[in-house]
């Protein structure tokens, strides 16, 4: 009698296809990787493949693409700020930039195909990269440099340019996440992600605050 096999439907071998060209171009690269293994770890045929992806390329942006729409890390900072903007306590800023590096390192700490995804195009110069970073990364920056200017008016923050003082703070999470991703836990002393959040939350407010109101007026 003849074993009569499940039927998989498009959508699912779609998803089949991400799954593994996920964990194939995260760990060779885009370069290092072709579509005919992907192909083979995903049990189906090289057309099948192109039949849903059109190139290499598109395959490539198809997972950071699906990647970062799972984080929804723009959706998690509107949520946040609302949050904080709704807040009348007196940690409150502490709380708002820790629960952002919390947020990013435990996503990373779950999942770290991302962020090697994106150093991958990075480092091999592609142009996908440029494109991840125009459609995320920028949006991302904007959006807390926003909240930052607003901060600066109100006079509890030093004025400078919000956007650099938006990329120093994730600089500071992402040069922790970096090194934690690349040498791995166990190489040097490993910290939670709540210890590390809250000191590093510290550190750039205790140069960020104003005192007695030199913030103000910020442009």
């Amino acid at each position: 009698m003849a074993i009569k096999r499940k039927r998989v439907s498009a959508a699912e071998r779609r998803d089949q296809v991400l799954a593994v060209a996920r964990q194939l171009f995260a760990r060779q690269g885009f370069r290092g990787t072709t579509t005919r293994q992907i192909a083979d770890q995903a049990q189906v045929n090289e057309a099948i493949l192109f039949r849903h992806f059109r190139s290499k390329e598109a395959l490539y942006w198809a997972v950071l693409d699906d990647l970062s729409r799972q984080r929804n890390s723009r959706g998690n900072l509107q949520a946040l700020i609302a949050e904080r903007i709704g807040s009348s306590k007196a940690n409150a800023d502490e709380d708002f930039f820790a629960a952002i590096a919390e947020g990013i390192l435990e996503r990373a700490r779950r999942d770290p195909s991302l962020l090697r995804l994106f150093l991958f195009s990075a480092l091999e110069r592609h142009s996908l990269s440029q494109r991840f970073f125009r459609t995320y990364t920028t949006v991302y920056w904007d959006l807390l440099a926003k909240y930052i200017r607003g901060r600066m008016r109100a006079g509890e923050f030093r004025n400078m340019n919000p956007h650099l003082a938006a990329r120093s703070f994730i600089g500071m999470i992402g040069h922790y996440n970096i090194m934690h991703s690349l040498l791995g836990p166990g190489k040097y002393p490993d910290f939670s992600d709540r210890t590390v959040s809250r000191t590093l939350a510290r550190i750039w407010l205790g140069g960020m605050q104003a005192k007695n109101g030199a913030g103000r007026n910020a442009e």
